[in-house]
């Protein structure tokens, strides 16, 4: 059973990562950068002319599969750390440092730079603008799958909030592979995360805001009351994604079916809190719960960050591993 629960955590990340509205805007990345400058002009027109129609990512007389439903960074950055996950952390990144063609969260590029210029964690994690991102927690959905610590990949691009979300997501993910158990899994990850940090207070009223909403979706406007101040300007905020992923999968008794739509109706966190979401609720319930059009319409990789990855296939990757 946990090798079916491994399979719905990665499985369940994938099938989140697609849920989020960013998703769609990622994957737009392997289409041409003239399609995106049309893009920036038509949200532009609408700005200017009072227009309520906004616009979407679109094809035009380019390929529309890239536009299909499907995963997009998240699992990516879950499939790179799965095939680097027995190098040298350093050494696995190093390996990205100088590449034009890399996609990736704000403290990825900035370690990336750190690194070029010979800065090592963890400087290269603490010494940077995001470094309270959830870049490092969404890596540790692999770490966590078989039980392996994620504090030496984490470093190299977050600290604070960034690196104790990593520990919360890889022990949360161990606790639910090894026991079916969404509440087990919160425990787990509450058990690193101190009260008195930002991302250990908001995990704990995230999760009595849910108690009393009573379910997934009728606790989504308590979590955005909880913990979306709408002033941060990116959907990636650790401190805040990883609460509500932990939130909703105790409140939806670990059923994926609830917590991902739940998830993806914050908006304001949905570049990230989606697909954690899945990848708790995966891991609980393992991969034959999750829907067959959802499991496969996520597994095919789009190469959106990491060309290299363009048609490779998650669940096989992860079988490799294992």
């Amino acid at each position: 059973m946990s090798g079916d629960r491994r399979r719905g955590a990665f499985a369940g990340l994938a099938v989140g990562d697609a849920a989020g509205w960013p998703a769609a805007r990622h994957r737009s990345a392997v289409h041409a950068p003239w399609s995106r400058r049309l893009y920036r002009e038509l949200d532009a027109f609408a700005e200017e002319h009072r227009v309520t129609t906004l616009p979407v990512p679109f094809a035009l007389n380019q390929p529309t599969a890239p536009l299909a439903l499907g995963p997009s960074d998240d699992a990516e950055w879950l499939a790179w750390t799965t095939l680097t996950i027995r190098q040298d952390r350093v050494e696995a990144f190093l390996s990205l440092v100088g590449r034009e063609d890399v996609r990736a969260r704000i403290s990825v590029a900035t370690a990336l730079d750190n690194l070029a210029k010979g800065v090592e964690p963890p400087a290269s994690g603490h010494d940077n603008p995001h470094h309270f991102d959830d870049a490092a927690a969404i890596r540790a959905v692999a770490f966590g799958v078989f039980g392996l610590d994620p504090a030496e990949d984490a470093q190299v691009t977050n600290a604070e909030d960034g690196l104790r979300a990593a520990h919360a997501m890889a022990a949360a993910i161990g606790a639910a592979v090894e026991t079916g158990s969404a509440t087990e899994a919160v425990e787990a990850a509450l058990a690193v995360l101190p009260e008195d940090t930002a991302i250990g207070h908001n995990a704990r009223v995230a999760r009595e805001a849910a108690r009393k909403a009573g379910d997934a979706f009728a606790a989504v406007p308590a979590l955005d009351a909880a913990l979306v101040d709408h002033v941060y300007s990116y959907a990636v905020g650790a401190a805040q994604t990883v609460p509500a992923a932990l939130a909703l999968a105790e409140v939806s008794g670990g059923r994926l079916r609830e917590a991902v739509p739940a998830a993806a109706c914050l908006s304001a966190l949905a570049d990230s809190a989606p697909a954690l979401a899945g990848a708790l609720t995966g891991a609980c319930g393992g991969y034959e719960t999750i829907p067959q059009g959802w499991a496969a319409s996520s597994r095919t990789l789009a190469g959106c960050c990491l060309p290299e990855l363009a048609g490779r296939d998650l669940m096989e990757l992860l079988e490799g591993l294992a």
